[in-house]
C-alpha cells in the first residue's frame, strides 16, 4: 500500500478530527505521562488551527492540521526508502511529495516544526483535503521503483487506525503497544465521544482518577 491506497481509505475531515480526538483520549487514560503516548490532539495549536499528530518514540511519527481551509497531513517515515536521510533521497524530500500542495496550504511547507535544521521538509506521504472536497489528494509521487517494499512511504503503517477505525482496531494496538488487556466497550465509548466518567476511565485504567484528566480533556478538546 501508498499513499494513494491510503487517500483513498481516509474519512471526510469532521470524522477523522472526531476520532483523533477519540485516539489522544484513550492514549491519555492509558499514559498519563504525555511522553509515552503515541497519539496527541491540540485543539489550541493556533487560534485557528488544531492539531492531530503521532510519534512511535522511534522517529516516526505523522502531524494532521485542521483549518477552516482543511487538513494538510505529513507523514514521516525514518525507515522509509524515500526519506530524505536514505541513500536514495540524497538529503531531499523525494520528488513529488509535496507537489500540488495549494495555496490554502502553502504555509506548511515551511512550518518549522515540520523542517529540520537544514530546511528539509521531513516527510515521506503528503495528503490534503479542502472544505468541500469530496476526497484526499496527493502529490504525483512516483514509486513504481519501489515495488519490492510493501509499505515504502509508511503511510499504511502509520495512519493505519485513520483508515481503520474500528474499536476493535485500536483495542488490538493499544494492548499490544501498552502491554495491558484493553476494554473493548470503554474504547468503543470514547471513540463515539461520549462524555468521560470514573467508569470508562477506571476500566481502561484501574486506579487513575477522572479528575487527574482535566488538563488532557481541555487539550484534547473532548466533548
Amino acid at each position: 500500500m501508498t499513499v494513494y491506497d491510503v487517500a483513498r481509505a481516509l474519512p471526510g475531515i469532521e470524522e477523522l478530527r472526531d476520532h483523533s480526538r477519540g485516539l489522544a483520549m484513550l492514549d491519555a487514560v492509558l499514559s498519563p505521562q504525555w511522553e509515552g503516548r503515541y497519539y496527541s490532539y491540540d485543539a489550541h495549536w493556533s487560534d485557528t488551527e488544531q492539531l492531530a499528530s503521532m510519534k512511535d518514540g522511534e522517529g516516526g511519527e505523522y502531524t494532521i492540521v485542521l483549518s477552516p481551509a482543511g487538513a494538510f497531513a505529513r507523514v514521516f517515515d525514518h525507515e522509509s526508502p524515500i526519506s530524505p536521510y536514505g541513500p536514495l533521497a540524497g538529503g531531499e524530500t523525494w520528488p513529488g511529495v509535496l507537489d500540488g500542495v495549494p495555496d490554502a496550504f502553502r504555509a506548511y511547507l515551511t512550518e518549522p516544526a515540520f523542517l529540520d535544521e537544514d530546511d528539509v521538509h521531513v516527510t515521506t506521504a503528503c495528503l490534503w483535503r479542502e472544505t468541500g472536497d469530496t476526497a484526499w489528494r496527493t502529490g504525483p509521487v512516483d514509486l513504481t521503483e519501489l515495488t519490492d517494499h510493501e509499505d515504502p512511504d509508511g503511510a499504511a503503517r502509520f495512519l493505519a487506525l485513520l483508515t481503520d477505525r474500528t474499536p476493535e482496531a485500536y483495542a488490538r494496538w493499544a494492548s499490544a503497544y501498552y502491554e495491558t488487556a484493553v476494554d473493548l466497550d470503554a474504547v468503543r465509548h470514547v471513540l463515539a465521544l461520549r462524555p468521560l466518567t470514573q467508569e470508562v476511565v477506571t476500566a481502561l485504567h484501574p486506579g487513575l482518577d477522572l479528575a487527574d484528566l482535566a488538563e488532557d480533556r481541555a487539550e484534547i478538546g473532548y466533548p
